[in-house]
């Protein structure tokens, strides 16, 4: 089922034709399944660049699985590649799922982490608004499409894709020690749904992972109340054929289960009322 898959991704080297073959892969899966999957367009990058996904089932509840913020984690693409193959062929139930497997083309063709904005670079899973970010946000188009793709498709469950750190992790990941939502017990029950093939570890952004400001599943919640998650797959930024296709089965059946599993509506207490600590968030690393 994954080989063309694999082979899009065992033979990756920067190059400007890689985000070509991500394209070429979205028409391949729409012409496999016509009648439930659509490719369109969230927006455009700096460089005028349409930024593509997959519309994926015709349910009323609008989910999201977005990849590739950072472009060098290719590995992230393959998956959200592998999880649209799979629900292509079996779409979830009450559900229309986009999928963006890149969102940053100028880093991933030149398998880069951060992305131009014509002047310089910028890292897109910092440039979002975010209660403890101090400094200008949105520098990027992308970033602003997707921003207004959660607004103009009414998202109300979204996970975002990265590599690497087997983890599955939940809001919030800010720079504070205030970091308990009124939803983390509904959170818990979604990160163990979401591991249980893949067995990584799950919990609190900020206390598994770190701190970082700006990051887009913190602002998924923050801004909108979406039920968001954080998967940080493998254990590499340059998995091997046999990393991808691990990847691609660990998580496919996780992601579903998110998906179908998350309540069907946005939260309703979802602002910031603690403190923004970057010091206390240093003790708390350390600990």
């Amino acid at each position: 089922m994954f080989e063309g898959l694999l082979s899009l991704f065992l033979t990756f080297a920067p190059s400007a034709s890689n985000y070509d073959n991500v394209l070429a892969k979205l028409n391949e899966i729409m012409s496999m399944n016509p009648s439930q999957v659509q490719v369109v367009t969230i927006g455009s990058n700096d460089q005028g660049m349409p930024i593509k996904a997959l519309k994926i089932g015709q349910g009323s509840v609008n989910s999201l699985v977005v990849a590739t913020h950072h472009g060098n984690e290719y590995g992230s693409t393959a998956t959200a590649l592998g999880f649209a193959q799979a629900i292509a062929r079996n779409p979830i139930e009450k559900q229309t799922v986009y999928i963006v497997p890149v969102l940053n083309i100028t880093g991933y063709n030149r398998n880069n982490r951060y992305e131009s904005n014509l002047q310089t670079s910028i890292d897109p899973n910092r440039d979002y608004t975010s209660p403890c970010k101090k400094d200008k946000a949105f520098k990027l188009k992308s970033t602003q499409a997707l921003a207004q793709f959660l607004e103009d498709k009414n998202i109300q469950i979204s996970a975002t894709l990265h590599t690497y750190f087997p983890a599955v992790v939940y809001p919030w990941g800010i720079s504070t020690t205030d970091l308990s939502t009124p939803y983390d017990s509904i959170y818990q029950s979604l990160v163990a749904d979401a591991t249980q093939e893949s067995r990584y570890q799950t919990g609190n952004n900020t206390q598994v992972l770190y701190p970082a400001d700006g990051t887009f599943e913190d602002y998924a919640y923050w801004k909108h109340g979406i039920w968001s998650l954080l998967f940080e797959l493998g254990f590499s930024h340059s998995p091997d054929s046999t990393a991808i296709k691990n990847m691609i089965d660990a998580n496919t059946p996780g992601l579903r289960r998110f998906l179908e599993n998350s309540p069907q509506q946005r939260v309703s207490a979802h602002d910031f009322s603690g403190k923004c600590d970057s010091r206390g968030m240093q003790r708390v690393i350390l600990e």
